[in-house]
């Protein structure tokens, strides 16, 4: 694969924005190649592209990686601090919002532009967060932070918008007007300004200036639920409920409309009163108001018209048409004005939660002959949608844009500034972020028609409040007055979020180039690259016997050879289908064509499944920096892959290290050199037959302690074939006394120990509702918060009394009705869709103290060798360091309905559960070859597989051919989860669980845990378990008589010391000193502080933090972000290259081929 081609191919999918690939494309770049030398401009990207996606954990990793990276990218550093600074408020976290937007007006040269953001955004949170004092105090402080911005930006229509909004919340009418004028003036006409227009107009009793602003808002965007709405409640309080109903109607069909049950009740009330009026009365009555099919003819304001027309010509033949959006104006809904709206809308459960900017913050208008239900102090709940586009319209504009090339788009080194095109159009579009007040329901949204597009350049979208879509800067040498970080379209209040985009929408902000594709004949083979005296070591450690010298597609990204693809199915070891790296090194790419067929090291008998496919061509990319080993090439041709022995000694090794030093050969890959980026698996072919997709839970039944022990036991449940293993009356057989895992006894042992714990809703095991009851959903959110155990037990014992009363309460109305059954039913029907109770679950509490938890864990010492917490045959033992959960037990209390959300286990280890009880646990539970399917569902849904929460759907698997495994774990009951398989769990009574992990040694086990460990570095995800640590522990400790595990770790080793050689003589080749540090024991695995990758034996630590004895770990790639010649850096060494000599060299095959067996020095 070819670094540059990944990046050209990704900024492709952003300009049209499918993210979906788009991402996919840029986390291959970051795998081929962390050192890439447009790195910023990908973590940037991936920001922003997850900040749409509400991934906003992702976000910020990215934003920050963005950040600490010195070289040249589109945005400033003050741009990224903005967009880290929305992020917090996007996510209602408005105190560091406000702490980091004040931070950064701090910054000495603030740009203007940045500067009337920031302060437009701290004006917008005081004017609907309780961030400071009483109403008066906010409004003053809006007021005044949204004055400060206009200073700064004077044509910002979205600061007069806002700024209209805080004067009319205080009753300045004349001034609201005013500024309500400025925004139309200053920016492209908003439905959310005509939309609040009326609402002063109704406020100020003038029904006719309010309907004609209300038109001017729907006229705009016929999806704008609240201005339907609020034109609704208008007609009513004219007494018109017919025009009402259409209003309400409108609003309905409005994909922007979360309240559709409220509106749907409304509809019926003021049906039911027209069913009792005479029809006589309803022709003679007199009307205030033009009905809504006479009121759509009105004149509007001129600038509007035109804008409108002009806008509707430009964009009408590129937006498909859809009827579900169309205004209704008679009960036949005919369609009219069919002004296209954009596509792909998320739905407002997904976002839930998130803050709307432009949430009502002002009175409710008085209304006449409205039912006491509709203004009894009710709002109309609005919640905020975000906006994903992925239009991939051609207009005009874009294939102006994708035709406009560079010649030399990105030659030249890393200093030099990115030839991108710098005038990026902006739809102004805004960010900020608000609530509505409980005891209104007139709302205003914004405008989801299209927006003007400014300078002819092509718009760029950011992410912005409630995850809205806003602008991505552009570095320009004279910054337009009118460019915002965040866009000025209209805000969408109540219910919307920010207004959609044009077709354009979120565009690669730089001009595409266009790579000149040259097939170049192959270049000579340097002879220093292959070992003479073992041509097979060679080839080992290129990953390829000799090479097509290919130049650094940094140097020349526009000449770019095709490579050939080529595959065999025999190879000599099984090997994990995905590569170890370690942050010691990056790879870089070249160039290449091959002609023989790729060494595979995995074999295809092993009957493991793969990840990563089968061996491809790892093309990637250099750059020219200080340090000699950073300038990679790589070697293409291949040797057979019969011919490759994993068995050379250390002394091979580092004789072929020096000489590939010498050439400047460098790649962290551990495993297959030639292993592409993993890929999820896909769907097992053929699809089971719908009868299997609910197969028997694999279970036994122990009746004594000998059952316990029996060696058939531990084969079966670590046998791939059982994802799962129930192993029943498992404490009975060993006489284990789970009344030490007890509430009570906990209490009376620990009582303030810290429980985490995660409110949820209670519903139904097998469904997951959204909030609102109307719809089933992925997402599966819960909010967290600690106590102790003492309060979390009083809140147990409460749920099981309220339990009891409520039954008490339910029997006594069950002999009331007994005749009645249908209405039993239908109740019971709708408990099923909420309203959901609110239940808390304690969740990970820790119980590795063995001074506090003596007895607890002696008593897991009973336990059959396979499944406690420490044994000599659990690889998690030979980790050396404490792991949380994992190596150590936790414990959960629940209550009936506690959720623990669809996972894998951390790095697919196997893992023990034991019900307490008294109560029972459901589990559902998938294999392992089916997870990358469920990843799929789980992209579509608009969540991330490894960090978000969610519960299946279990019709959607079931549609997918995806077997679940549902089963009842009683009390007493062990659940034995397989390596890699999927689960998910909820308590059916009140029971306490107690949960670890453990790691067989077996080749199934590791090779899955490094494929694990390679997707979590693809998705810049952190692994628990340091894959590369405890492969040299395991080395040291353990004899391997597999020989597929030990080939597996074998070349590990090899790969790693491959490593640690290279980039230790290339730095003391650039004269950087490798300082002696060692060990100590029990000392943890280390991580880059930054990116969360595992860093081994050669540790990049800033001399500050070395001279303060602090000791923060960075990785190479993130050390030379952050200082080019790492001259703000010292390189600790843990590890002496001959201890490690010594451990590759005495790790052989054991003799016995089954058995596996602990050395002397376990």
């Amino acid at each position: 694969m070819n670094a540059a081609f990944l990046y050209g191919l990704g900024l492709v999918y952003f300009y049209y924005n499918a993210f979906h690939w788009a991402i996919k494309a840029f986390q291959d770049v970051l795998y081929i190649d962390p050192s890439f030398c447009r790195a910023k401009e990908i973590h940037l990207r991936l920001g922003l592209m997850f900040k749409v996606n509400t991934d906003y954990r992702s976000s910020l990793k990215h934003f920050q990686l963005a950040l600490i990276d010195c070289n040249p990218c589109t945005l400033s550093s003050a741009e990224i601090q903005f967009h880290i600074a929305h992020l917090h408020e996007t996510q209602r976290k408005y105190h560091s919002a406000k702490e980091a937007y004040e931070q950064l007006l701090q910054t000495e040269n603030l740009p203007a532009q940045v500067k009337a953001t920031v302060l437009q955004q701290l004006g917008w949170m005081h004017h609907n967060m309780d961030l400071v004092g009483d109403k008066a105090t906010k409004e003053s402080y809006a007021i005044q932070y949204l004055q400060k911005s206009l200073e700064a930006d004077p044509n910002s229509g979205q600061s007069w918008y806002f700024l209209g909004r805080c004067y009319s919340s205080i009753g300045k009418v004349q001034d609201a007007f005013i500024s309500y004028r400025q925004s139309i003036d200053k920016s492209e006409a908003s439905a959310d300004t005509w939309c609040s227009i009326g609402v002063l107009y109704q406020q100020q009793n003038q029904p006719m200036d309010a309907l004609q602003a209300y038109i001017c808002a729907v006229q705009l965007d016929h999806g704008h639920a609240a201005a339907w709405m609020d034109l609704g409640t208008l007609y009513e309080s004219c007494n018109q409920p017919q025009d009402a109903i259409k209003c309400y109607l409108n609003a309905t069909r409005s994909k922007h409309c979360s309240n559709t049950s409220t509106l749907a009740a409304r509809i019926k009330f003021l049906q039911a009163q027209l069913c009792n009026l005479p029809q006589s009365s309803l022709q003679n009555k007199t009307k205030l108001l033009p009905s809504i099919e006479e009121a759509w003819s009105l004149p509007i304001p001129a600038e509007l018209t035109s804008r409108q027309g002009a806008m509707n010509t430009a964009q009408q033949a590129y937006k498909p048409h859809d009827p579900n959006t169309e205004p209704v104006l008679n009960h036949s809904q005919t369609p009219i004005l069919q002004q296209p709206l954009s596509l792909h809308m998320i739905t407002p459960s997904q976002v839930e939660g998130l803050s709307c900017p432009a949430k009502k913050t002002r009175t409710s208008s008085q209304t006449k002959n409205v039912s006491d239900n509709w203004n009894s102090g009710q709002s109309v709940s609005h919640h905020p949608e975000l906006q994903q586009l992925y239009s991939l319209c051609l207009t005009p504009q874009k294939l102006q844009g994708l035709h406009k090339s560079q010649s030399s788009c990105l030659s030249g080194t890393t200093e030099e500034q990115l030839l991108f095109s710098t005038g990026c159009a902006q739809y102004h579009q805004a960010t900020s972020t608000g609530f509505k007040k409980q005891n209104e329901h007139l709302t205003l949204c914004s405008n989801s028609g299209p927006q003007k597009v400014a300078d002819s350049h092509l718009p760029s979208h950011i992410a912005t409040s409630n995850g809205q879509q806003g602008i991505i800067f552009t570095k320009e040498s004279k910054p337009s007055k009118h460019r915002s970080l965040v866009p000025e379209t209209s805000r969408h209040t109540g219910d919307t979020s920010n207004g959609s985009a044009d077709v354009n929408g979120l565009s690669n902000h730089v001009h595409h180039t266009i790579a000149d594709v040259v097939s170049g004949p192959n270049h000579g083979v340097s002879p220093n690259l292959l070992i003479s005296d073992n041509p097979q070591l060679s080839a080992l450690l290129i990953g390829k016997a000799s090479d097509s010298m290919g130049t650094g597609t940094c140097d020349k990204v526009n000449n770019i050879r095709p490579t050939v693809h080529t595959k065999t199915d025999n190879s000599v070891v099984s090997l994990p289908s995905s590569a170890i790296s370690t942050a010691t090194s990056s790879p870089k790419s070249t160039e290449q064509t091959s002609t023989n067929s790729v060494t595979s090291l995995n074999s295809s008998h092993s009957g493991l499944h793969t990840v990563n496919g089968e061996g491809l061509e790892n093309s990637q990319s250099s750059t020219k920096i200080d340090l000699p080993l950073v300038s990679h090439r790589s070697a293409c041709q291949i040797i057979p892959s019969m011919s490759v022995s994993i068995c050379p000694s250390s002394a091979e090794v580092l004789k072929a290290c020096r000489n590939l030093g010498k050439n400047g050969l460098f790649n962290s890959c551990i495993s297959l050199d030639k292993c592409p980026p993993p890929r999820p698996p896909t769907s097992p072919y053929p699809p089971l037959p719908k009868d299997k997709l609910n197969p028997p839970t694999p279970s036994i039944y122990l009746e004594n302690k000998r059952d316990a022990f029996f060696p058939p036991l531990h084969q079966f449940c670590t046998n791939p074939k059982n994802p799962v293993t129930v192993i029943r009356g498992l404490a009975g057989a060993l006489k284990l006394d789970l009344g030490l895992f007890s509430t009570k006894t906990l209490v009376e042992a620990n009582n303030e120990h810290m429980v985490e714990v995660r409110t949820q809703l209670l519903q139904p095991s097998d469904e997951n509702w959204d909030p609102t009851g109307t719809k089933k959903i992925w997402r599966c959110e819960s909010n967290r918060s600690h106590t102790t155990i003492a309060k979390y037990a009083q809140y147990q014992a409460s749920s099981f009394q309220e339990s009891l009363r409520e039954e008490n309460e339910k029997r006594t109305q069950h002999k009331d009705h007994s005749d009645n059954e249908s209405t039993t039913s239908e109740n019971s029907g709708r408990r099923k869709k909420g309203p959901f109770k609110t239940i808390k679950f304690g969740t990970n509490i820790d119980l590795s103290d063995n001074k506090k938890w003596k007895l607890q864990l002696h008593e897991l010492t009973k336990l059959p060798a396979f499944v406690r917490v420490v044994s000599a045959g659990n690889l998690l033992s030979h980790v050396g360091h404490t792991i949380l959960g994992m190596n150590t037990v936790q414990l959960y209390m629940k209550v009936p309905g506690s959720r623990t959300p669809g996972h894998q286990e951390n790095n697919n280890f196997c893992s023990v559960n034991i019900n307490i009880g008294p109560g029972d646990c459901e589990w559902f539970v998938v294999p392992e070859d089916y997870w990358g399917v469920l990843n799929d569902f789980c992209e579509k849904n608009n969540l991330n597989f490894l960090m978000s929460s969610w519960w299946p759907n279990l019709e959607d698997l079931y549609e997918a051919n995806v077997p679940v495994y549902r089963f009842i774990q009683r009390p007493g009951d062990l659940v034995w989860i397989n390596a890699g398989t999927v689960h998910w769990v909820q308590a059916v009574g009140w029971c306490n669980n107690i949960a670890w992990n453990v790691g067989p040694l077996t080749a199934c086990q590791y090779k899955l845990a490094v494929e694990r460990y390679e997707w979590n570095k693809f998705q810049s995800v952190k692994s628990l378990v340091p894959m590369v640590h405890l492969s040299w522990n395991m080395a040291r400790n353990i004899k391997v008589s597999d020989p597929k595990l030990f080939e597996m770790i074998k070349y590990c080793l090899l790969k790693i010391l491959k490593q640690c050689q290279t980039l230790r003589e290339a730095l003391i080749a650039a004269g950087k000193d490798v300082i002696w540090h060692g060990r100590t024991n029990d000392e943890p695995a280390h991580y880059c502080s930054i990116c969360e990758v595992e860093v081994f034996n050669l540790l990049f630590v800033t001399i500050e933090s070395n001279t303060q004895k602090t000791y923060i770990v960075h990785c190479q790639d993130c050390a030379r972000k952050t200082s080019r010649s790492l001259e703000n850096f010292v390189v600790l060494e843990q590890y002496k290259m001959e201890d490690l000599i010594q451990v590759y060299d005495q790790f052989k095959l054991g003799s016995d081929r089954y058995a596996l067996s602990l050395s002397s020095s376990s």
